[in-house]
C-alpha cells in the first residue's frame, strides 16, 4: 500500500531535517565556525539588491561582460509547465532512495523553487539573477538527453533527468539578451546526426554529455558518425570527466575516464572536459589507478590535441575537490587560453558546498576577501562563483582574463 500524500510529505520533511542534521554534523567535524552552521539553506534573497564590493568591481576589470558566457548552467524543473522535463521517480522516494531525494531537494532549494510551478519558478529566478549581472553577460542553458542503450533506443529506466532540446532552445530564443543554449544528443540514437544538424541550425552553441549517467562510451565506434558530423559543423562537445556524484542514471563510472575522449579528439572534434576532471580516480594506459585530473593533465600536455582540447572550470571550487588541483590550474598559465569559465549553477547555490574560508586558509585568498564573498554567496550564486574564481591566486598566478571571455570560443572565433 502506497503512503498518502500527507504521509509522503511528512517523510520527505523528516528526511530534509535529517539532511540538515547530517550536514551540520559534517560541517562541525571540519571545525567550521558556528555562524556557518546556519548557512545550510539558500535564503533566496533578492538579487536586485545584491551589495557591490570593491572586490567585485576589481574582478570585472579587464573583462568585457559581452564576452562573459557562463558555459555550464543547468536547467532545473519538473515538467509542470509542459516543458517536457522529466525526473526519475527515485528523486521523490525518500524511503527507498534517500540520497537522490535529498539531492533533489538541495538542487531545488539552490535554484529557489518550491514543490509546485517548478519550471516557471526556475526561469523567473534565473532571469532575476542574470538581469542583475552586467549588461551583455549570458548563461548557456543545458538540455539533457535521456540515457540510451547500445541499440540506440531510449533507456527510460536509467534516465535520471531529461531536459528536451526544444525547451532549452525556447528559453534562449525568448530571452536572447541573457541566454544561449546547449543541445544534448546521445550519439547512439539512430537520428543523432539529423538532430545535431537541426540543433546547430537552431542556434545551439555546443553539445552536452554526461557519459556515466547517459550511458555514453566516448571511446565506442558507435560515436564515430556523431564525431564526424560534430567536427564538420565545428560544434564543441562539453562532456563530464572524472567521478560523477550529482546524478545516478546509467551509473557507468568507466565512461567518465578522460582518456576515452581521445577518439573524439582524433576525429577532429573540439572537446571541453567539464570540471577539468577534478574529482575521482580513473585507470591510465598502464592499468594503474590515478587521479582523473592527472589524466586531464596528460591530455592537455599532448601537443597533438592543443587545438581541440579544452577544460571548463565549473565546480572546481566545490568542497569535495582537492585544492591542490586548483593550484595546478592557476600556475599552468600555458593552459589558460584553453580554459573556459563555467559555474555549474544551481550547485553554486548550495551554500555548504563552497567554503571561501578554506581557500583563505590554503593561501589562495586574502582574508579581506572573505566578507564580500560570503555576502555575495547569500545573494547571488553567479556573481559569487565568478568573483571567487577571479580572486583566487597561487604563487602570484591568477586565472587569465581570457578564461572568463568564453563568447569568442562558442561563437567560433576563440583567440
Amino acid at each position: 500500500m502506497k503512503p498518502s500524500i500527507s504521509a509522503s510529505n511528512a517523510i520527505c520533511n523528516r528526511s530534509r531535517r535529517h539532511f540538515l542534521k547530517l550536514a551540520t554534523a559534517g560541517l562541525a567535524t571540519t571545525s567550521t565556525p558556528a555562524a556557518a552552521l546556519f548557512r545550510l539553506k539558500n535564503p533566496c534573497l533578492d538579487p536586485a539588491v545584491t551589495p557591490v564590493s570593491a572586490l567585485e568591481t576589481l574582478a570585472w576589470q579587464g573583462i568585457d561582460p559581452i564576452d562573459w558566457w557562463d558555459c555550464h548552467t543547468h536547467i532545473v524543473g519538473s515538467g509542470d509547465s509542459g516543458s517536457g522535463i522529466t525526473q526519475t521517480p527515485d528523486m521523490h522516494a525518500p524511503l527507498r532512495h534517500p540520497i537522490q531525494s535529498l539531492q533533489h531537494w538541495a538542487y531545488a532549494n539552490a535554484a529557489c523553487i518550491g514543490d509546485t510551478a517548478q519550471d516557471l519558478a526556475f526561469v523567473n529566478r534565473l532571469r532575476a539573477l542574470m538581469d542583475s549581472m552586467p549588461k551583455g553577460a549570458k548563461a548557456m542553458l543545458y538540455a539533457f538527453d535521456r540515457a540510451h542503450g547500445a541499440n540506440g533506443d531510449p533507456d527510460h529506466a536509467n534516465t535520471a533527468f531529461f531536459v528536451p532540446n526544444e525547451y532549452a532552445q525556447s528559453l534562449a530564443q525568448q530571452y536572447p539578451e541573457r541566454f544561449e543554449w546547449v543541445a544534448s544528443i546521445h550519439p547512439y540514437r539512430q537520428d543523432c546526426v539529423k538532430v545535431l544538424e537541426q540543433a546547430v541550425g537552431n542556434g545551439a552553441r555546443a553539445i552536452k554529455w554526461l557519459p556515466p549517467v547517459m550511458g555514453i562510451d566516448p571511446a565506442s565506434p558507435q560515436c564515430d558518425r556523431f564525431y564526424q558530423a560534430a567536427a564538420k559543423l565545428n560544434i564543441p562537445i562539453i562532456t563530464h570527466g572524472g567521478e560523477e556524484n550529482a546524478l545516478h542514471g546509467a551509473n557507468l563510472p568507466l565512461f567518465g575516464n578522460p582518456l576515452r575522449l581521445r577518439r573524439a579528439l582524433d576525429a577532429g572534434v573540439k572537446v571541453v572536459i567539464a570540471h577539468c576532471a577534478t574529482l575521482g580516480n580513473d585507470v591510465d594506459d598502464a592499468g594503474q589507478e590515478v587521479r582523473s585530473f592527472d589524466l586531464f593533465c596528460q591530455l592537455m600536455t599532448d601537443k597533438q590535441w592543443q587545438d581541440h582540447l579544452y577544460g571548463d572550470i565549473s565546480a572546481i571550487v566545490l568542497r569535495n575537490r582537492d585544492i591542490e588541483v586548483i593550484k595546478t590550474l592557476l600556475t599552468e598559465t600555458r593552459w589558460h587560453n584553453r580554459l573556459l569559465y563555467g559555474s555549474d549553477y544551481p550547485l553554486t547555490g548550495i551554500l555548504p558546498l563552497i567554503k571561501p574560508k578554506a581557500f583563505a586558509k590554503a593561501g589562495l585568498l586574502p582574508d579581506s576577501a572573505l566578507e564580500p564573498l560570503e555576502t555575495l554567496q547569500e545573494y547571488h550564486p553567479f556573481r559569487f562563483d565568478f568573483v571567487l574564481k577571479r580572486s583566487l591566486s597561487w604563487q602570484g598566478k591568477r586565472f587569465a582574463d581570457s578564461v572568463f571571455a568564453t563568447r569568442p570560443f562558442f561563437s567560433g572565433n576563440r583567440v
